[in-house]
């Protein structure tokens, strides 16, 4: 080896451990940094791996903060956002399925990352920078030393035992989760929730499941659905579909256990039949290709949590080793950029003599509010998932939120700050608490629904590249501002959040009170969600001129 003693060992080679290996190579040029990673490189393109689909905190973390963007553009897919398909009837028409989706690119980029081809080029670039990067390491024993000792590592390489002496260890393993395991910090997750996923060694194209000349328009060349991150709904269950770089596409079938067990689809003849029962034309483009079938993955029980991610001892986890809740809208790489962006502050701060241990302890809190914060979107919310009529609404507040709350902050270089949180504690309380209610709301509201998935469906397609208020937020992410500018939009988001709970509780018609009033500088429902909730009305009246009122509605978006 070329060093066994180093600033910094990362315990896993995966998406996690190399980009933080880059990360801290950036921000501390003369650092010796070590990666063991188990498996042998180059691995295969269309990886095994969940956390192909990123959102926009992911993208910029790797595109801007990492600087890989000509990478991501030149060898990676770009992706038309996330797009979902609501029950209709048998689901054997995607025409006549209430979609909700872009037709153009959102102003913040997302990408679909090809997972082998990424992590290959990852580690190629540490190779390139000076980091100490050992494939087919075995680890086997970790040794945290005490009072500001050296840790160790005992591993094998080519063959051979090995120990590095390192002033940090981060576990980045995923779930072999060394360090979680070793120091009891297993913590169960409430969520309980089960997927299977395989790969296909070609592009499973959407746009082909109808030849409906009203439902193709718009989606020509790179604007084709395909590009999305398509997601099927069904009550208690949704199916993504993710084209790869590679040709391949990706899909999985995810499920919460009340509705769904495991034992319908951990394999790939059950779940060929899961599909044809519930999403048959999906089942069928599988079946067309199953000589295509790369791979098969089920696991149970997903979600994970731990007491503890960062210490003042100098160790951390990152990655699926601490924390994972739900794939549903491809948080994982935020999480992987939340906590790598935490340590290599914390990192640089030791090495320069800093202190650095209060900030460990605050950063470890202010991690897991925001994982417990996002968490709330998913948890006793797969009930909701079939509901045409709550379910589109849901996911437009839960896109609200994630840009107001850990998009704005993360994105506009905030996240360690810690006068900003000082600062704006009453406002990300008022935040937690609201969400908390719409959550709830979202629930009763879809106990008082009937879901509208008779034959013939609700039908159209919610654009929300043309809601002016989604588009305005997300545009809001890539914008310059100083931490008076940044003061001012956090607070207007409150503002904005507030005045739209008030008038989704308003149009469901439950005897709900809002816990908030509305800031009365904009009436929400008038200039942005109005095409939602026309849309999603489950009757199906027409006009004089024989258009449905939810068609007309989006059609005059």
């Amino acid at each position: 080896m070329k060093h066994d003693q180093t600033d910094v060992t990362i315990l896993g080679g995966g998406l996690a451990g190399l980009s933080l290996a880059l990360q801290i190579r950036q921000r501390l040029p003369a650092s010796h940094i070590t990666v063991l990673e188990k498996r042998v490189h180059p691995v295969q393109e269309a990886a095994h791996k969940v956390g192909e689909s990123t959102v926009e905190v992911a993208a910029h973390y790797f595109s801007k903060v990492l600087g890989l963007k000509e990478h991501i553009l030149n060898d990676q897919l770009p992706k038309l956002g996330l797009r979902f398909f609501f029950p209709a009837g048998d689901n054997t028409k995607i025409e006549n399925r209430l979609e909700l989706g872009g037709k153009r690119y959102a102003p913040a980029p997302s990408y679909q990352l090809d997972r082998g081809r990424f992590e290959n080029y990852l580690a190629d670039r540490c190779l390139s920078v000076g980091i100490d990067f050992l494939d087919a390491a075995k680890i086997d024993k970790i040794r945290l030393g005490k009072s500001g000792q050296m840790h160790e590592v005992d591993f094998k390489w080519e063959g051979k035992p090995e120990t590095i002496h390192s002033r940090w260890v981060v576990d980045a393993s995923g779930r072999r989760a060394f360090l979680k395991r070793q120091l009891g910090l297993k913590k169960e997750s409430p969520h309980i929730a089960n997927a299977a996923w395989f790969r296909i060694g070609k592009h499973i194209k959407i746009d082909q499941w109808s030849d409906d000349p009203h439902w193709q328009l718009g989606h020509d060349g790179k604007l084709a659905r395909w590009y999305s991150t398509n997601h099927l709904m069904g009550q208690g269950y949704w199916v993504w579909l993710i084209p790869l770089a590679s040709g391949s596409t990706s899909l999985g079938i995810v499920a919460a256990e009340e509705f769904h067990g495991l034992s319908d689809f951990n394999s790939m003849e059950k779940a060929i039949t899961w599909l044809e029962q519930h999403e048959p034309q999906c089942a069928d483009a599988v079946k067309a290709s199953r000589d295509c079938i790369q791979d098969f993955r089920a696991i149970k029980h997903y979600a994970v949590e731990s007491k503890q991610v960062f210490s003042g001892q100098r160790w951390g986890i990152t990655g699926e080793a601490g924390f994972f809740h739900d794939p549903f809208y491809s948080p994982g790489s935020d999480f992987i950029a939340f906590s790598n962006t935490f340590l290599t502050d914390l990192i640089q701060r030791d090495l320069a003599g800093k202190g650095f241990r209060l900030r460990a302890f605050s950063y470890d809190k202010i991690f897991k509010k925001f994982f417990y914060g996002t968490s709330t979107a998913y948890l006793n919310q797969y009930r909701v998932f079939g509901n045409p009529v709550v379910m589109p609404v849901k996911i437009l507040w839960d896109y609200m939120m994630y840009w107001s709350i850990t998009g704005n902050i993360f994105m506009h270089d905030q996240i360690c700050h810690q006068t900003m949180y000082l600062r704006n504690m009453t406002k990300l309380s008022r935040l937690g608490k609201l969400n908390h209610f719409m959550q709830d709301f979202f629930s009763k509201w879809h106990d008082a629904t009937a879901c509208s998935n008779e034959p013939g469906g609700v039908g159209g397609c919610i654009d929300i590249s043309q809601i002016p208020i989604v588009r305005e937020s997300n545009s809001r992410l890539l914008e310059q501002m100083s931490n008076g500018d940044f003061a001012q939009n956090f607070a207007n988001s409150v503002a904005q959040l507030e005045t739209l709970c008030v008038e989704i509780v308003k149009h469901s018609g439950l005897n709900i009170s809002p816990p908030v009033r509305s800031s009365g500088k904009a009436s929400i429902r008038h200039h942005a969600f109005a095409h939602i909730f026309a849309a999603c009305r489950p009757s199906h009246s027409t006009t004089e001129e024989g258009i449905p009122d939810s068609k007309r509605a989006l059609s005059a978006g």
